[in-house]
């Protein structure tokens, strides 16, 4: 691939990663100009591909939306089978993305490290799968406290406030997948805790549940 089209191809990327990030954290247009001193139709035509991103309104915005420009200027992926992807800083933890690119639904694995116990509980639009790989999760869930430990897995609307941290001596290795609101992304599994409107049911699952139909 020519180095201008390596270019164009990751700054094709940057307005859809914005969008993303602001809405899954649950931040309007209107909120992120106010934030950012950018206009409404500014960040709109930023989004949509029909502004020219530049450091002058990405620094702004990323800081706003407390990510890095790592996370929205992306270099294009590279030919060949294997992914190579850094571990990113993220919350307090070690998030590590599965995937080159951001697509409907988002895999990552997230490293919780010990010590992690002061619940902040956020809520946003989405909706959340966890497994388990190591140690053991604790998860804050509306009113409830969890906790999920290995060979167990969790799957929870994130418009409900949710928070997960680790109150063991070691660090927690977590699989995570991360969809749209509305996206179907879980295993069969068995009701735990249950909630009602659109605070859908918290579930829990063991590993022998984890791929039946």
């Amino acid at each position: 691939m020519e180095p201008h089209e390596t270019i164009a191809l990751a700054l094709a990327e940057v307005g859809p990663q914005l969008r993303r990030h602001r809405v899954r954290r649950g931040v309007t247009l209107t909120a992120l100009a106010a934030a950012t001193g950018i206009s409404k139709s500014t960040l709109s035509r930023l989004e949509s591909g029909q502004r020219r991103p530049g450091l002058e309104l990405l620094l702004p915005i990323v800081q706003a939306l407390h990510i890095s420009l790592d996370d929205v200027v992306q270099a294009a992926p590279q030919e060949g089978p294997f992914n190579q992807l850094k571990p990113q800083p993220w919350n307090g933890m070690v998030r590590m993305p599965l995937a080159r690119q951001i697509g409907p639904i988002q895999a990552f694995k997230l490293i919780v490290p010990a010590g992690r116990s002061q619940p902040d509980p956020q809520a946003h639009d989405g909706r959340m799968w966890m497994y388990v790989l190591s140690g053991s999760l604790r998860l804050v869930l509306g009113e409830n406290d969890l906790q999920v430990r290995v060979g167990e897995s969790a799957e929870f609307c994130t418009r409900l406030p949710h928070w997960f941290g680790n109150n063991c001596q070691d660090p927690a290795e977590v699989l995570c997948l991360f969809g749209r609101q509305g996206e179907q992304i879980r295993p069969r599994v068995v009701p735990s805790t249950r909630h009602s409107g659109d605070q859908v049911a918290a579930t829990v699952t063991s590993v022998d549940t984890l791929y039946t139909r």
